[in-house]
């Protein structure tokens, strides 16, 4: 169900639709506001946030497997430094060029059988105005009352491929970390979009969870889908949400092939991530809470439901 709303000068909206709203700013750029059923929103941003963009590629993965609907967006003009951020041009099929400007969307997906829906933030970190734009996504998750902000982020770190993804974080409520298993972060230092965005909802007293998967840092340049689907597996714990992620985890099934392959066919190479596995498996693992065997297993009953209710919709559209 969509609610109108003015947005600029203009007013979208579908017939009998109900609640007009003035946007916050002529920056919010909204066509419709969707009622949802306790969402919760999903976020991470390209750039600084981002090592083997593996945080922008688990949200493109949730907004499409949940086939989210675009329904806002932040006008980029007073948030980016374009000679630092760069549109870019590409040709359409007719050979005329298309300008593309850089892009923070909000999109959402109604989740049958989950306990709330799902609103997708993707974009890239801004170059200015951080506690404008933060606040901007606030009045988005005010307006839809969102229960809970996930954020997505990446690392470098000195950890190899062949071992499981390493997953830290911090929330508003640090029990939500040991209900997921994940260790607490405990860096200091400069900060990107996602830490400025995370005080920003501790302030509003909203409730967020940060979580950053290391990347090896040899293989930075290539996409890294083996860290975006633990991103994705850590998502479905703490949203209660369950994504069908086949398609993702054979192409982390193959990444982690390819890599292997290159790494064998160079002996400095293999050295390196021998050492790296070395320490990895010497590394003591840090005491944490682990979920009680009635939480696992209500868990696993939401997951049942919500995937059968999706296969029952497949099949459904099918017919």
């Amino acid at each position: 169900m969509l609610r109108r709303v003015a947005c600029g000068r203009r007013c979208v909206g579908l017939p009998g639709a109900v609640g007009y709203r003035e946007p916050v700013s002529d920056e919010l750029r909204v066509d419709v506001w969707p009622d949802l059923r306790r969402p919760t929103l999903v976020c991470a941003f390209e750039g600084w946030n981002d090592a083997g963009d593996a945080a922008s590629c688990a949200a493109d993965f949730i907004h499409r497997r949940l086939g989210a609907h675009e329904f806002a967006d932040i006008d980029p003009e007073n948030f980016y430094d374009f000679t630092a951020v760069r549109p870019t041009v590409a040709l359409a099929a007719d050979g005329r060029r298309k300008l593309s400007w850089p892009r923070n969307v909000f999109s959402f997906a109604e989740v049958p059988g989950a306990d709330g829906d799902v609103v997708v933030l993707r974009g890239v970190e801004p170059s200015l105005r951080w506690r404008t734009f933060t606040r901007l996504v606030l009045e988005v998750v005010e307006r839809l009352e969102v229960r809970l902000v996930v954020s997505l982020g990446s690392l470098l770190a000195d950890v190899p491929h062949t071992r499981p993804v390493a997953i830290t974080g911090f929330a508003s409520d640090p029990l939500m970390l040991d209900r997921l298993g994940v260790a607490r972060s405990t860096y200091e230092g400069p900060t990107g979009i996602v830490g400025v965005l995370h005080h920003t909802l501790a302030q509003a007293d909203i409730a967020a969870i940060s979580l950053w998967a290391s990347t090896p840092h040899y293989v930075a340049a290539t996409p890294n889908t083996k860290v975006a689907l633990a991103l994705v597996r850590a998502f479905e714990g703490a949203a209660k949400v369950a994504v069908e992620a086949s398609e993702l985890e054979r192409a982390a099934e193959e990444y982690e092939r390819r890599v292997s392959l290159a790494v064998q066919q160079d002996p400095e190479a293999r050295a390196f991530v021998e050492r790296l596995e070395s320490a990895a498996d010497d590394e003591q693992p840090r005491p944490r809470r682990i979920p009680s065997g009635d939480m696992i297993a209500r868990d696993f009953q939401r997951f049942l439901r919500q995937r059968g209710g999706n296969r029952s919709a497949e099949g459904e559209e099918e017919r």
